[in-house]
């Protein structure tokens, strides 16, 4: 097998510690990590003062294909996540079809196994054909090595279909993604948070219960069942108070929150589609309880919740274009420039989020950590180069997010999966 070297890159240990390393490494894995290595055969990379990281892992991606490939294709979203420093990400099932059952998720693992850029976890769906009436195999498609399902875009409405699916969770061992979206609460047409700005602009809004009531049923749901359950996207104060509850409770429950949730509130936004999402952004306050829940532990880690679509389907504007924005690209550089260097929380505390924290909820056997015997899955950061977003110059087929032009500092210098560079800067288009 091939060897690389990397020479003279900063690792963090802890904290905001910086410390220059080598690292060696083949496909089987970090074969070492010393402050010096000398490897004759190997191909050396010359680090330049970089941070080399565990390849970051996102849980929360929507690749679109099979069936939307004029969003995104297998192969373009997942060199956007090499491009930003993403070495597994998970995809979502809301595809067409559907990978609902053990012949349609074969197909679905042949399609990644050929053209993804990256590892592809795929999720399975909780319910056929994300429909939400009747539920999925879990024991079967379990057997094919899926060990987390979601209805994502939709999310579960039956009581009773989600109760008997938080069964078949702790029967089985897997683990429960839920978008919780109660569409009670939603109104046609709404497509921004129920505040000061759809007052304002005349838009029908999406009040904060719509997702932390659904957050309190499954939560009671989890514990009566001991099910192992996920929050996708969290955004409000509510839905953080409540998993706070609930993990005090016993109960093996986590969440996640976006780049976009923490950094943007309902006040940042212009009427651009760009900034529709789904959940939408909320108040300064959700804002700030979103940020106080990663310093605290509360939330578990971040995922991009990339969502790729045309830019003729965003020109539609804010009431008739798509919810969702690409992410895969800049979470990372993001949330280094306004998190870390602003002292909100630590490089490590980040580390931790995007990579650590993923790999141990969704059970990833040697990903995570920058250790001796683990994956060959690592992406190098330039910290001191300060550059602009410029959607044009995504991997990804979506542009759109309303992040262009943001300066920031982080960018992706180098990713390497399984001992293979899939990404360097200086070959970028």
């Amino acid at each position: 097998m091939s060897k690389i070297l990397i020479k003279g890159a900063l690792i963090c240990p802890r904290d905001n510690e910086l410390i220059q390393r080598d690292v060696l490494l083949d496909e089987s894995g970090i074969l070492k990590i010393a402050a010096q290595i000398e490897e004759d055969k190997a191909q050396v990379i010359e680090a330049h003062g970089c941070l080399l990281a565990p390849g970051l892992i996102d849980v929360h991606v929507h690749l679109r294909e099979p069936g939307y490939t004029h969003k995104e294709t297998i192969a373009s979203g997942t060199m956007a996540a090499a491009h930003g420093g993403f070495t597994t990400i998970m995809a979502m099932p809301n595809l067409n079809p559907v990978p609902d059952d053990p012949k349609c998720m074969e197909s679905y693992q042949t399609l990644l196994a050929q053209q993804a850029q990256v590892h592809v976890l795929p999720y399975a769906s909780i319910t056929k054909g994300e429909q939400g009436e009747t539920l999925v195999d879990f024991a079967a498609l379990k057997k094919m090595g899926i060990h987390a399902f979601s209805d994502d875009g939709v999310g579960v409405a039956s009581d009773e279909i989600m109760l008997e699916a938080m069964r078949q969770s702790a029967a089985h061992d897997i683990l429960l993604a839920a978008h919780t979206e109660d569409m009670r609460y939603r109104k046609p047409n709404a497509c921004i948070h129920a505040g000061e700005q759809a007052n304002q602009w005349g838009l029908v809004g999406i009040p904060s219960a719509c997702e932390y009531e659904p957050i309190k049923r499954d939560l009671l749901l989890a514990q009566q069942t001991k099910a192992h359950y996920h929050i996708c996207h969290m955004s409000t104060k509510e839905s953080v108070a409540l998993l706070k509850q609930a993990k005090e409770s016993g109960a093996d429950v986590s969440g996640e929150v976006s780049a976009h949730h923490l950094l943007l509130n309902e006040l940042d936004m212009s009427q651009d589609a760009n900034y529709k999402m789904n959940p939408p952004l909320r108040t300064k306050q959700d804002q700030q309880a979103l940020m106080e829940g990663i310093q605290s532990g509360v939330i578990d880690l971040i995922a991009s919740d990339h969502a790729p679509h045309t830019q003729a389907e965003k020109a539609l504007g804010m009431v008739k274009a798509p919810f969702g924005i690409v992410g895969l690209e800049t979470s990372f550089a993001l949330l280094y420039t306004h998190l870390v260097k602003q002292g909100i929380i630590s490089l490590a505390r980040l580390l931790e989020l995007m990579s650590f924290a993923p790999a141990k909820r969704f059970r990833m056997h040697r990903k995570g950590v920058l250790k001796e015997g683990y994956a060959a899955d690592l992406a190098l950061f330039d910290l001191h180069t300060q550059e602009s977003i410029d959607p044009d110059h995504f991997y990804s087929k979506g542009h759109n997010t309303p992040f262009g032009g943001w300066n920031v500092f982080g960018t992706t210098y180098m990713t390497i999966v399984s001992g293979r560079i899939v990404y360097r800067k200086e070959d970028e288009k």
